[in-house]
């Protein structure tokens, strides 16, 4: 079996081998943090930059990165890692999602995150082929990030066709910015364990405990479930999880995907992967 991985781009259907392909990019972006070493990707593929977002109080943290071969782009965004992003990730009131005509409104904390890497996220597409299929994704937190900026892509840069692949995600916005996100976005998938709290929440019906204001949440298409125990609440999440579920369908293509670089895989000791 070759080891170069061919992204699926214009499937229907989530495509098995492109959402492990995708995993373990994302297992990558969580290595940024806490000094844990360099990205490492596949050989054919080269890191075209790193980027940064920050929430409250000016507070900036590595978040993902893009990466490019001669077939394909990526955009890559991690999950929580920190308390404060977990603060960030609960100030669940909505905004207005400006970034889109008729974009609805959309989770205050994933937005204002989004905002802050998005000049970052725009400057290293920038440096990306444009005629090569871009390929945006993202585990948790990250899926949420992803969510938002494959939208804000196909409507505001060359990418106007982005491929989405989110592990894990939550709810990011209305039905109003779902109906915009699934009209411009029609090749999108979001692969999730119906055990998951995570992909469970916001609820469909929140209201804000400090002013009492009631908004309403939807899940973006295509929703592509797994069926995994992974001990408990934190098993039933981490992204080690959601790839070894994904990998019991395609074992031998895993085994030569993931032979080199050693590590690049996601493994149960991702560092800070526990987090939403």
């Amino acid at each position: 079996m070759s080891r170069e991985v061919k992204l699926s781009s214009a499937s229907p259907e989530m495509d098995p081998r492109t959402a492990l392909f995708l995993a373990a990019m994302c297992g990558q972006t969580y290595m940024q943090l806490q000094g844990m070493g360099t990205i490492r990707l596949p050989e054919e593929y080269e890191l075209v930059g790193t980027f940064q977002a920050g929430g409250l109080n000016g507070y900036s943290q590595p978040f993902g990165f893009v990466a490019k071969s001669a077939r394909a782009s990526i955009l890559a965004f991690r999950g929580t890692s920190s308390t404060l992003e977990w603060i960030t990730d609960f100030m669940a009131d909505q905004v207005d999602f400006d970034l889109i005509p008729e974009g609805g409104a959309t989770h205050r904390g994933f937005t204002e995150l989004y905002r802050s890497a998005r000049p970052q996220v725009m400057e290293l597409l920038r440096q990306a082929p444009a005629g090569n299929p871009l390929f945006v994704t993202g585990h948790s937190l990250g899926g949420a990030l992803a969510t938002l900026a494959a939208v804000d892509l196909a409507e505001n840069s060359d990418f106007s066709a982005p491929v989405v692949y989110t592990f894990a995600a939550p709810r990011v916005g209305n039905p109003v910015f779902v109906a915009a996100y699934n009209k411009a976005v029609p090749q999108s998938f979001r692969i999730a364990n119906k055990d998951d709290i995570v992909v469970h929440l916001p609820p469909l019906v929140y209201q804000d405990p400090r002013t009492k204001t009631i908004y309403y949440y939807s899940h973006v298409r295509h929703s592509s479930e797994l069926d995994f125990k992974g001990g408990g609440i934190s098993g039933n999440h981490v992204l080690s999880s959601y790839f070894r579920a994904l990998a019991l369908e395609e074992p031998e293509f895993v085994d030569a995907m993931c032979m080199d670089p050693i590590g690049w895989c996601p493994s149960p000791s991702l560092p800070g992967e526990g987090g939403k």
